[in-house]
């Protein structure tokens, strides 16, 4: 009887539970770019400084393109420019704050500053294990993420996943569910680079495998019992 029930609550998934989007109109919906991937502290970053040929003299300070490393208080040390503060910039913002500060500062007539990030990645948890994803554009939503983690087991929680992210020197938790369009209006849906990602199980598959445990001890019980009875029984014949 436990063998069965613990059976039968795998068929309590429902396409209810777990189906993704479940109120997507048909007209789909406009996309949110408000959200953008910013500078946070601990960083890796790639800068490199060009100009249109006629600077190249004024150039060689800044002619290799440079790894930095943003520091906890959110600053970079630039060539000639010295210490910078870019935590919270958006890539764009950052490759305009350099050529800002070269301009007004005359290293250089027309600069163009290429910002990438180089430590885009974020981190899937769950019962079944951890996954590093590494991201090569800079930009990575909160469904892409789940599905290069190979996607939801059916008896993941939709409504409790976390998004496990620093603000402001600050670990905040925040849940989505993936089974609402509301999440493409939520702040977290865009993920930040070290995000982590993680899952808990339903209460159906917790029940499921404490039952399976339970079973396994019933039954080992039930076998010794049954050798016990077998046992006196030949005993009682043999007097």
């Amino acid at each position: 009887m436990l063998a069965v029930m613990a059976v039968g609550s795998t068929s309590c998934v429902t396409s209810k539970k777990v189906r993704y989007l479940q109120d997507m109109p048909k007209a789909g919906l406009p996309i949110n770019d408000a959200f953008e991937v910013t500078v946070s502290p601990y960083d890796e970053l790639t800068i490199s400084v060009l100009t249109n040929g006629s600077e190249d003299e004024l150039l060689k300070p800044f002619a290799m393109e440079e790894e930095y490393l943003v520091d906890g208080y959110g600053n970079i040390q630039f060539p000639v420019l010295g210490e910078l503060h870019v935590a919270g910039l958006t890539r764009l913002q950052l490759q305009d704050t350099i050529c800002s500060h070269l301009i007004t500062g005359g290293q250089l007539g027309k600069p163009m500053v290429v910002a990438r990030f180089k430590n885009f990645r974020v981190f899937m948890l769950s019962t079944e294990g951890g996954k590093v994803i590494n991201v090569d554009n800079e930009r990575c939503t909160f469904l892409e993420a789940l599905a290069m983690a190979d996607g939801l087991s059916l008896h993941t929680r939709r409504d409790r996943i976390g998004v496990m992210r620093e603000v402001n020197g600050t670990m905040v938790i925040h849940y989505l569910d993936p089974r609402s369009t509301a999440i493409f209006d939520d702040e977290f849906f865009l993920l930040q680079q070290n995000d982590i990602i993680f899952t808990e199980e339903t209460a159906f598959r917790l029940f499921r495998e404490n039952m399976s445990d339970l079973t396994f001890v019933l039954s080992s019980i039930t076998s010794l019992s049954s050798l016990l009875m077998l046992y006196f029984t030949i005993r009682n014949l043999t007097k």
